[in-house]
């Protein structure tokens, strides 16, 4: 069976998604076992670096002998996904690991990003936070696999599965009979992990038998060609001498107001076709 890729990620929590001890549950498939948290960059020029320490989150996973952190900045990759996740989830494969865990900042683009490249998506959602809501905005409803509300324990887990009935509900509405489960869990305690898990697990199987999850790849292939093909052309432009010399005075003129936004990218574009 080829390497299970799971991909996570929390609109309420900009930082890797998955609850902590959920990542150690995965240990108990086939080892070893693998984790790709992709963290927040900070945008100053100066000193560009991820925030905070990945590791010093994962303390216990990060020593177990079956499993592999690597931390990934995203450089300021407004998706959240780091732009050599993709290789980065290939090599680990290609060093033995069974199961590899993509996390996400759980901001903008990177719930469709991480979508495209995992074979299931487990959406974590927090009770009172508004998630219900937000989720149905921004379309991540329809991209998740599974669903997990996090934090239901102690006074929490009323509030929590109040939140996953309204999620049930959400989810009914948007895709009907294939509305994914929506489960209830806590990173503390522990409880419900096994039932994430085994269900992602039992999902995974489910989309190899059936011929899906071989699809879902080929098309996730076709995505990263694409994808590279971007990457490469906005190094491209970047590292264009043309462009270089006229992007100072065309980022003055729009922040002054003499020339639109458009007309400048007009400009920029010309320039590096015409340097071609």
């Amino acid at each position: 069976m080829p390497v299970a890729r799971t991909g996570s990620a929390s609109p309420a929590c900009p930082g890797p998604a998955s609850p902590r001890s959920s990542r150690r549950w995965a240990l108990r498939s086939p080892p070893p076992a693998t984790a790709s948290p992709c963290w927040p960059s900070t945008r100053r020029p100066a000193a560009p670096a991820a925030i905070l320490g990945d590791k010093t989150r994962m303390a216990r996973l990060a020593v177990d002998d079956n499993a592999f952190v690597r931390p990934s900045p995203t450089s300021g990759t407004l998706g959240g996904v780091a732009r050599a996740t993709r290789e980065s989830i290939v090599l680990v494969e290609a060093a033995g690991y069974d199961v590899v865990l993509v996390e996400t900042v759980g901001v903008g683009q990177s719930e469709i990003a991480v979508a495209n490249m995992v074979d299931c998506f487990l959406l974590l959602a927090l009770a009172r936070t508004g998630d219900q809501l937000q989720g149905i905005k921004k379309g991540v409803l329809e991209l998740a696999d599974v669903v997990a509300v996090n934090k239901a324990d102690g006074p929490h887990e009323p509030d929590a599965r109040k939140a996953a009935r309204e999620l049930t509900g959400a989810m009914r509405l948007l895709r009907g009979p294939a509305a994914p489960k929506v489960l209830t869990c806590s990173g503390l305690t522990g409880d419900g992990l096994d039932v994430v898990w085994d269900t992602v697990r039992e999902l995974r199987s489910r989309l190899d038998s059936d011929g899906q999850l071989a699809l879902r790849r080929r098309q996730q292939q076709v995505d990263w060609t694409w994808s590279m093909v971007h990457d490469q052309l906005l190094a491209s432009l970047h590292g264009s001498d043309a462009v270089r010399a006229i992007t100072p005075d065309l980022e003055r003129q729009v922040r002054d107001g003499e020339l639109t936004a458009t007309l400048a990218a007009d400009q920029i574009l010309r320039a590096f076709r015409e340097s071609q």
